[in-house]
């Protein structure tokens, strides 16, 4: 059946059945304009494990959203698949999981990890699988670009979307990143770990395609960042969630605040997406949940406002959804999803 054909059988009113695509959409990857990329990975997590069960929670709440988009009513006409779940990876992810928490609890017992020989070799181990699962990533995102499809990435940890930077690296000359998250995560290697979660934008910016990086909502960082932030000049731009806050107590807008973000950005914009940017209870069971952070409507806001600025989005990611007791992290982190795919799609 052809895509018009099934636009035109589909009934986008009726419940989203889970034998269906996500948020219950009737399209092949081939047939959609955007292909979704899952990647459960979460090696080097250092506070809470559940990020590599995001891409399969954020699933299982989609078929629970709406269709009618306030801002996108006619969004899933365009067409939206998820890629086959990469099984391997998530095996190599547990593995890899086992190996870097034997580190961790070393380094939390006041051990030197990195002068006793066994750890050496579970540092190589680490990095050696953090290294395929980025080519792997690389290789996936850059499958899916050649077909001509908008592409999004659903991680995992926040170590999990290099590749799909790398990528990006290999087509474009200069773009930024918009990045909500509570964390600069620009340390330079952090516990010991090239590939970590909390180094995945010191590791972005060693890519000199990447001219400007704004990042919002950080509330949670270490003087190592901060001194690093400032060694980029003005190639880093950080919208402190306490100073945003103040801001507004003192009058300032929130429009107002966006217009200054967005106005920071070059044409050619990437958005980063870590569930923990937002308020911490909308994301209780993340790795590393912080108190503060942006309240839905206000990144719904940001993300409308982005799209409709003349701006190219060429990207996103989302990361760090981690499931708990009940569903409510993938059902927001669904409908974080489904904002992304509008802002990209539009």
């Amino acid at each position: 059946m052809t895509k018009e054909e099934l636009i035109e059988q589909f009934n986008p009113n009726d419940p989203g059945s889970n034998d269906a695509g996500i948020f219950g959409l009737p399209f092949s990857c081939e047939q959609s304009d955007m292909v979704l990329i899952p990647v459960p990975w979460e090696a080097t997590v250092s506070y809470r494990e559940g990020a590599a069960l995001g891409p399969a929670a954020i699933l299982d709440a989609s078929y629970q959203v709406d269709l009618h988009h306030y801002d996108y009513p006619d969004l899933w006409k365009r067409g939206i698949a998820l890629d086959d779940l990469p099984g391997k990876l998530g095996l190599l992810s547990k593995r890899t999981r086992e190996h870097a928490t034997q580190i961790i609890e070393a380094l939390e017992q006041g051990a030197c990890p990195q002068e006793d020989p066994e750890m050496i070799q579970l540092y190589d181990s680490v990095a050696e699988a953090c290294g395929q699962m980025n080519r792997w990533v690389e290789e996936r995102t850059s499958y899916w670009l050649d077909q001509g499809k908008k592409v999004g990435l659903i991680g995992g940890d926040h170590s999990s979307p290099l590749g799909y930077y790398r990528a990006l690296a290999k087509r474009h000359n200069d773009f930024g990143m918009l990045v909500i998250d509570a964390h600069m995560d620009l340390r330079n290697a952090y516990e010991g770990f090239k590939y970590s979660h909390a180094s995945i934008f010191y590791n972005t910016l060693q890519l000199p395609q990447v001219s400007q990086m704004v990042q919002v909502g950080i509330r949670d960082y270490c003087t190592e960042e901060v001194d690093f932030a400032k060694s980029q000049g003005e190639r880093i731009a950080v919208y402190y969630d306490r100073l945003i806050q103040r801001e507004m107590m003192r009058g300032v807008t929130w429009h107002q605040l966006v217009e200054y973000i967005i106005a920071k950005l070059p044409q050619k914009v990437f958005v980063t997406v870590d569930i923990d940017g937002l308020d911490a209870s909308l994301c209780p069971n993340t790795g590393t949940p912080v108190p503060g952070g942006l309240q839905y409507e206000q990144l719904a806001y940001l993300l409308f406002r982005l799209g409709e600025s003349n701006k190219e989005i060429i990207g996103f990611d989302l990361c760090e959804v981690a499931p708990g007791q009940d569903d409510w992290d993938g059902n927001v982190g669904a409908r974080v999803l489904y904002q992304l795919c509008g802002m990209l799609l539009k």
